[in-house]
């Protein structure tokens, strides 16, 4: 299947003896043409089909083509259109839509499409939820990031004194300063006695030249963003009622240090539960896009950087791995700081994150809880590789250091 926005274009191999035929025809993308689409399949007896992952188009066609009873293969356009043999000369729109399917179809009929994974419908919901979420936080913190550039505009300091300017006592001197109120004394009165600036300090920082357009502004961005707040609760909520069957592995993965019940949510959302679609860790921390490059030509390392990829679950294992490091006489930590010594803190906090990757995975396989005692495999380590590591902590040290003899007969 070769899927446009209005148009899908779909290949069938017709195997008659040694002979092999193939039919082409194209469907429209409505509902009507994506069931007729899935009644022709099923009268040519196709019991397995494929397409690339172009965009959101191929959403439809998959939940349509899926109620027929066919099984679908999902294909990684990055990884297919590096396999040779697909058309690339100029033509006629609708003869490369033909010829790409056919291309599909051949690829599919000879084992060289890697299914890519589709969650269940259980688990879609639950990351489009999610994912929204997000979205809107990110939107929400752009709006108070405008209420700081209006401020700043008005020579009001409040974010220098103020860690959270829509907070309680921030809000309320911005709300104070909407109705009017441009008296620094007054305004800092409404700081809350949590607030850890004095009230000198937070005269001066208040002590702006506010006019009807900052109001104005400020007013627009705090409505929007208590709009988003309201739609922020409404998501929690419809998360919530679909959790249920995805409640015991949160439980299990909020056991890890670093990783809240929302992380938790997110990470659920991203992989589901079922982890027997990925054949091992390893599998699942490359397809999350966390393990290291391997570019390596005569012997030599030429790269060690991560593919792009994963964005959602890298960004959100990533934050967790921060906050996992933070924790005092952790094992994580002290994983980290060993690590941070020898590749630096970029390299070394997403090894944590890998590593807590690889332990969702084996917990969710098995249905345990975090152990942080668990023993990790010892990578054994050869003279060579602990001279080299010592002579570059002594050279990064100011001294100058070298073997008295070959490393190949060092001991």
């Amino acid at each position: 299947l070769d899927v446009h926005k209005k148009t899908v274009v779909a290949a069938v191999r017709l195997v008659e003896g040694a002979k092999v035929t193939t039919e082409v025809k194209t469907f429209a993308t409505s509902t009507a043409g994506l069931v007729e689409l899935g009644e022709w399949l099923t009268a040519c007896e196709v019991s397995l089909a494929g397409m690339e992952s172009t965009g959101v188009y191929w959403r439809p066609v998959w939940h349509v083509l899926s109620a027929c009873g066919l099984e679908l293969t999902l294909a990684n356009a990055m990884h297919v259109k590096n396999l040779p043999g697909r058309k690339t000369d100029v033509g006629d729109a609708s003869q490369q839509s033909a010829r790409g399917a056919t291309w599909l179809a051949d690829l599919l009929a000879h084992g060289l499409i890697r299914s890519s994974f589709v969650p269940p419908p259980e688990v879609g919901c639950l990351r489009d939820l999610l994912r929204t979420r997000k979205q809107i936080v990110r939107e929400r913190t752009s709006h108070v990031q405008r209420i700081q550039k209006t401020l700043e505009d008005a020579n009001i300091k409040l974010d220098s004194v103020i860690a959270d300017i829509v907070g309680l006592s921030g809000r309320a001197m911005l709300e104070a300063m909407i109705a009017g109120e441009s008296d620094p004394a007054t305004l800092a009165q409404l700081a809350s006695p949590r607030i850890k600036a004095s009230q000198p300090v937070l005269r001066s920082a208040l002590d702006g030249r506010v006019n009807a357009r900052h109001r104005f502004l400020l007013g627009v961005h705090l409505r929007m963003i208590d709009g988003f707040d309201a739609e922020t609760a409404r998501i929690d909520a419809e998360v919530e009622a679909s959790l249920a069957p995805f409640r015991r592995a949160v439980e299990q993965l909020v056991t890890i240090p670093g990783i809240k019940a929302l992380t938790a949510e997110t990470i659920v959302s991203e992989i589901g539960i079922d982890m027997s679609r990925f054949p091992s860790a390893g599998h699942l921390v490359s397809w999350a896009g966390l393990a290291p490059g391997n570019d390596e030509s005569a012997g030599k390392h030429r790269s060690r950087r991560m593919r792009p990829g994963g964005t959602w679950l890298k960004t959100a294992l990533v934050q967790a791995a921060w906050s996992a490091v933070r924790k005092k006489d952790g094992v994580l930590q002290a994983r980290f700081n060993t690590l941070k010594a020898k590749r630096g803190p970029k390299r070394a906090i997403s090894a944590i994150a890998a590593e807590m990757l690889r332990a969702i995975w084996h917990m969710l396989r098995d249905g345990t809880f975090y152990d942080p005692h668990v023993p990790r495999p010892a990578r054994p380590k050869t003279a060579d590789a602990k001279i080299s590591y010592h002579l570059t902590c002594l050279t990064k040290l100011g001294y100058t250091a070298q073997t008295s003899q070959p490393m190949a007969q060092a001991v």
